[in-house]
């Protein structure tokens, strides 16, 4: 499975993030998967392209072309695919993955997030999305995401449209679901 993973670029993180972070990435390799990211050599981007590298995996990275500066790309991707616009990129790596993780992140994680989460509650997207809350990273976006619900300006059925999860084997045991266990927003009726 081609798994595509957002996350944050930042140099300044706690080290927790980038060490629970490449450790997921050794495990998607062991569980049999290929990473399909941003190409960035930084933060919890470059963590876990490292992790995969280091496990042997594949890694797929799809970058502007604008972002090619000195320190900012990860060297060990197998591909390296550049476009011209941010909206080219999300759109090669969506078609490119079979299933979305969520790690920590800010505004271009937050942005990518909210994008296939609104493609699949409109049902232009069906794969997999898991929200990797580390060290309760996400828990003020997740109430955030129930207010909405509460205040009637999304429906509850949307939530289970994504996992959360808080370990790197919940993410590998979510990734390895058979296909009826997971939803499918073509059962549900949201337009």
């Amino acid at each position: 499975m081609n798994v595509c993973v957002y996350g944050g670029s930042s140099t300044k993180l706690d080290p927790s993030y980038i060490e629970a972070t490449e450790l997921l990435g050794e495990m998607l390799v062991k569980a049999g998967h290929s990473l399909v990211y941003g190409a960035g050599g930084a933060g919890l981007m470059g963590a876990v392209a490292r992790g995969v590298k280091r496990a042997g995996g594949y890694i797929v990275g799809v970058v502007p072309r604008f972002l090619q500066v000195d320190g900012i790309l990860y060297d060990g991707c197998d591909e390296m695919i550049f476009t011209d616009t941010m909206r080219e990129r999300k759109q090669i790596m969506e078609d490119r993955s079979d299933a979305f993780v969520i790690t920590p992140g800010g505004i271009g994680t937050y942005e990518e997030f909210f994008e296939i989460f609104t493609l699949k509650q409109l049902g232009q997207l069906n794969e997999p999305i898991i929200i990797y809350n580390l060290n309760g990273y996400y828990d003020g976006m997740l109430s955030m995401m129930q207010h909405t619900v509460d205040e009637n300006f999304m429906r509850d059925a949307s939530l289970e449209l994504v996992t959360v999860v808080t370990t790197q084997q919940e993410v590998i045991d979510e990734l390895a679901k058979p296909e009826e266990d997971k939803v499918d927003i073509r059962e549900t009726k949201f337009v």
